[in-house]
């Protein structure tokens, strides 16, 4: 049995950026707009990247990283919009290419086909996102309908600071 949410449901997916830290900021905005949430994170992000008991807390539920064994009941119920935050190279490479080798990526290949509303705020390198493979994924990513915030490299600007990560530009792109 698919557990029914009251309110609509928000798939957040965390990728393995230092970044990653701060999605609680994310999280907890989703849940003050009124969202549900529950987070998807790929296998590496889960290895210290964030806070997973802070991030189990928050949401009231476990994170998912792996895929279910079969019969086991659902643990979320399906999404109304996914948000990846903060998104890499390597994720938005193999999920463009269509590969599903992890939870995370299955899930936003399914979502696309569905046609749920994904935004994703990708966390690059310079020097990554100059690489022709990575102009292409986004191409095609865009054509099928994911929103995607501006880019963030996490470089010090001129100050020398590193400018704040917009956790929150997700949900605008979203338009909820």
């Amino acid at each position: 049995m698919i557990e029914q949410a009251a309110k609509p449901f928000l798939y957040v997916v965390v990728c393995a950026a230092g970044i990653a830290s701060g999605v609680g900021e994310l999280i907890g905005a989703a849940r003050r707009e009124g969202w549900e949430v529950g987070v998807l994170a790929t296998p590496t992000a889960m290895n210290g990247f964030f806070d997973t008991a802070a991030v189990e807390t928050l949401t009231g539920r476990p994170i998912r990283s792996a895929w279910r064994a079969p019969g086991d009941p659902r643990p979320f119920p399906p999404p109304d919009a996914v948000v990846v935050a903060p998104a890499t190279f390597n994720t938005v490479n193999k999920w463009a290419a269509g590969i599903a080798d992890t939870l995370a990526l299955g899930t936003l290949n399914e979502a696309c086909g569905l046609g749920v509303p994904i935004a994703v705020l990708p966390c690059v390198a310079d020097a990554l996102a100059a690489h022709p493979a990575y102009g292409d994924s986004l191409i095609r990513l865009r054509a099928m309908g994911v929103r995607f915030g501006e880019p963030y490299s996490g470089e010090p600007g001129p100050d020398g600071r590193r400018p704040e990560f917009p956790w929150l530009r997700a949900l605008d792109l979203l338009g909820h």
